[in-house]
């Protein structure tokens, strides 16, 4: 049995089933930027019966309860988010970018939409990798000082508000370019005639879609209102 409700957000239905994460993406659902709307918010705005849906994905359900993620204080949520998904990153979009450049050269005369496919993957790599060094070298530490000070802080950039916003909206674009990615991609549907490179070039690019949603749902909907609400309760002390 589950307890998903209308009202609940789409950001906590992850947070509380993850393996939900591609049944939602499968059908357009926003998890990760679109996190705050609720279920009976989309289904409306899609001609869906709340209730019809819920139990549609109720039956998808593998979790038997809530990833540890989901209860971390900001500190440990963070080491997990850099030994999980910054070290794929790192690990990942090089990899990826030569087997893109790979496919595009011997392909492309036949799939000319690699050329787009390439390009959207390059602005994506583009933003992703400054994004994740400003987590790791500005947000982050000013996250792990103030969760272990004895006394209130005062940062360079006032609120933590305000880097968060900016954070927010990099996963904005990220989102977008990934939504670019899966409808270019065909949803990561490798034509008939790909070779075992086209293959992994997809298979490769469907993982970083997967991985780098739920990266920006711990991030919206789980890290970022714990900080805020760590940051608030210090500043009323």
């Amino acid at each position: 049995m589950t307890n998903i409700r209308s009202d609940m957000s789409l950001g906590d239905l992850i947070t509380g089933y993850p393996s939900l994460a591609r049944v939602l993406e499968h059908r357009g659902f926003d998890y990760c930027c679109g996190g705050r709307q609720t279920i009976a918010d989309v289904c409306q705005g899609r001609g869906l019966d709340p209730e019809a849906f819920i139990t549609e994905i109720a039956g998808e359900v593998t979790d038997s309860q809530a990833e540890a993620w989901a209860e971390m204080d900001v500190v440990t949520l963070i080491d997990h988010l850099e030994t999980t998904h910054h070290s794929y990153l790192k690990q990942e979009l090089p990899r990826l970018t030569s087997l893109i450049e790979k496919v595009e050269a011997v392909h492309r005369t036949h799939h000319p939409e690699l050329t787009d496919i390439a390009r959207c993957y390059r602005a994506l790599r583009a933003d992703l990798e400054p994004h994740l060094q400003k987590e790791e070298q500005i947000l982050f530490p000013m996250v792990r000082e103030l969760a272990t000070s004895v006394t209130a802080l005062r940062f360079h950039c006032g609120s933590l508000q305000n880097p968060i916003s900016v954070m927010i909206a990099e996963h904005q674009q990220a989102g977008q370019l990934l939504d670019q990615l899966s409808d270019l991609t065909n949803y990561y549907q490798p034509p008939d005639d790909a070779c075992k490179s086209y293959q992994a070039c997809f298979i490769g690019l469907a993982e970083l879609n997967a991985d780098t949603r739920l990266h920006i749902h711990k991030e919206n909907n789980v890290l970022f209102p714990a900080v805020v609400a760590l940051e608030e309760r210090c500043s009323d002390q």
